[in-house]
């Protein structure tokens, strides 16, 4: 971060927006320190981007908005807050009890909570994830189950129609849900309209639902609804998730899980 003497409040907010641009998120502490300023007047910048719609507040900082529609590949989502996807991974993965059947929908943070079932015991697992189903062929206690479908080559998923018939003629006990999106008032989402639609199917047939979502994904909508909040029992995240949301969920007998 370039350092600054005495910057006028233009000059700092453009700071504060290059460094959101190249890192994808800040915090408060550091930007007083670069800046040069108190951490109530970068509070109060962050404040004011975010009501120009430049930005979303999270617990100690802030994070980049990013456009509705993008759609990353599997490779691109990799590079993403790893580190927090990993330790969701784990965190997720020790909610999973031995002999339980549960749903693995495609993603990234998905496979690494399939990483991290070495010694779970006995599972079933269904998964669309044809990355996922890989990752677990050859575990000695995991039965794995896939359903036909096309393969969407962003995320290694089967979806579609085919999909769709096969999860219906299952019953689990978790299911866990990767989103793209998550807003307390709006809900779930994701960029593809049949990745969304196979999610409500997975949903609707499972007892217990666990959304995995590092903090980035909250304040963000993409293309397609996938359900409300209502609708999860379960969040596994990060230490990032705003405060505000984080209450609302609890309120709302949702079970938050910071990893």
């Amino acid at each position: 971060m370039r350092k600054s003497g005495d910057k006028t409040t233009l000059q700092r907010r453009v700071i504060i927006l290059e460094e959101l641009e190249k890192k994808g998120q800040v915090d408060v502490n550091s930007l007083s320190k670069a800046l040069k300023v108190s951490e109530v007047t970068i509070r109060n910048d962050l404040r004011r981007l975010e009501q120009k719609n430049a930005l979303i507040r999270a617990r100690g900082g802030a994070i980049k908005i990013d456009r509705v529609g993008i759609d990353f590949t599997i490779s691109d989502k990799n590079k993403q807050n790893f580190a927090q996807k990993k330790r969701i991974g784990k965190a997720a993965a020790g909610l999973i009890e031995p002999g339980d059947t549960i749903i693995l929908d495609s993603g990234t943070t998905t496979m690494e909570i399939a990483k991290n079932l070495g010694t779970t015991g006995e599972l079933t697992v269904i998964t669309n994830a044809m990355n996922i189903a890989n990752q677990l062929a050859e575990h000695p206690e995991v039965n794995v189950i896939s359903p036909g479908g096309s393969l969407r080559k962003n995320s290694l998923s089967l979806i579609g129609p085919t999909a769709e018939e096969s999860f219906k003629n299952y019953f689990c006990d978790k299911l866990f849900l990767a989103v793209d999106g998550f807003s307390v008032t709006h809900g779930l989402s994701t960029p593809n309209v049949e990745e969304a639609h196979l999610n409500r199917v997975m949903i609707s047939i499972s007892k217990q639902v666990i959304v995995v979502a590092d903090s980035t994904k909250f304040h963000k909508r993409s293309f397609a609804f996938i359900a409300d909040t209502d609708d999860i029992d379960v969040l596994v995240t990060d230490e990032g998730i705003p405060e505000e949301d984080q209450k609302k969920l609890e309120t709302a007998g949702i079970k938050v899980v910071i990893a």
